[in-house]
């Protein structure tokens, strides 16, 4: 009920205000910017499991970016494309307490706009599920290459499957001083996983106040999609939400395992801007998901920014 409820809704304003999107489609948008980040575990806990590994990228399109968002309704479009593996915790033998593997492949379209104070983000997604992506023999090849576990349970991934998912957010950024903001938000998604999530978000630092971000399915990191400014430093983020979980294609109800119906993310992030490329590395600590997972797990992410 809370799925076809969350997705008929949101499904109802994106067909409401499809003229809006395809009105001017090829009108003077402009590239602002990409933004891209890889997460994986290796980078965190060094483990290779559950939610071992994700990649992706924004092309933000939009009028000449002025420091915040467009009050119209898309104005500025996200185009968005992710990858990501989720595995149990033995690549090398099924167990039966264990989540199964899953290889997603997403494309969407987001558009981000103003309304006084308050931020809004809404979307659609479509997500490619199963062996048709291709994740679980890139996943196999790449580590027969560098001679680490083999990957010998691509026979129990999960089938096949395309989900069209809805994502909306809505967030209050209060700027404290300069250099010190704050960003409590809401989100609700409905389609591959389905669920009402509450959070916030703290940003330290001159570098990036300014800037355009996208917000990261698996950790909710939010990472750069414009490089506005030329400041010199280093900005230190902080995050957590907690979200109530109706249903997750990834973690079936006829399954070996019982999805869990609360999980929790908690996020630490460092960015460094000097003459050269300007990096962030962020660490996401990500609760269990299913009832059976004794422990969560600790998941790094990166993103590099090169100045031409």
């Amino acid at each position: 009920m809370m799925r076809r409820t969350l997705l008929g809704g949101l499904t109802a304003i994106l067909v409401s205000t499809t003229p809006a999107l395809a009105e001017g489609f090829f009108d003077q948008r402009e590239t602002l910017g990409f933004g891209r980040l890889f997460t994986n575990d290796f980078l965190g806990d060094g483990e290779d499991r559950w939610r071992t590994g994700s990649y992706a990228i924004s092309w933000m399109r939009g009028p000449a970016w002025e420091g915040q968002l467009p009050a119209g309704f898309g104005d500025l479009i996200e185009y968005r494309f992710r990858t990501e593996i989720i595995a149990p915790d033995k690549l090398n033998r099924t167990v039966p307490d264990d989540r199964r593997y899953v290889g997603a492949a997403s494309l969407g379209m987001h558009t981000h706009f103003l309304r006084g104070a308050t931020e809004f983000s809404l979307g659609a997604d479509v997500v490619f599920v199963g062996e048709q992506t291709g994740l679980g023999e890139f996943q196999k090849d790449f580590h027969d290459r560098v001679d680490a576990p083999e990957v010998e349970i691509l026979d129990d991934q999960l089938d096949d499957n395309v989900y069209l998912t809805g994502l909306a957010e809505i967030g209050q950024p209060i700027r404290l001083q300069d250099n010190l903001t704050v960003r409590p938000f809401v989100e609700a998604q409905a389609g591959v996983e389905t669920l009402v999530r509450v959070g916030g978000d703290l940003h330290w630092g001159l570098i990036g106040q300014s800037d355009l971000y996208a917000r990261d399915v698996t950790t909710g990191h939010r990472y750069r999609a414009t490089n506005s400014d030329d400041a010199f430093g280093i900005a230190l983020t902080l995050g957590g939400d907690l979200a109530y979980v109706g249903d997750s294609a990834y973690i079936p109800d006829d399954g070996s395992v019982e999805l869990k119906d609360s999980r929790h993310r908690l996020r630490a992030g460092m960015s460094i801007q000097g003459l050269g490329p300007s990096v962030f590395y962020g660490l996401t600590y990500l609760g269990e998901e299913f009832e059976e997972q004794d422990e969560g797990q600790l998941t790094g992410s990166l993103h590099v920014n090169f100045k031409f």
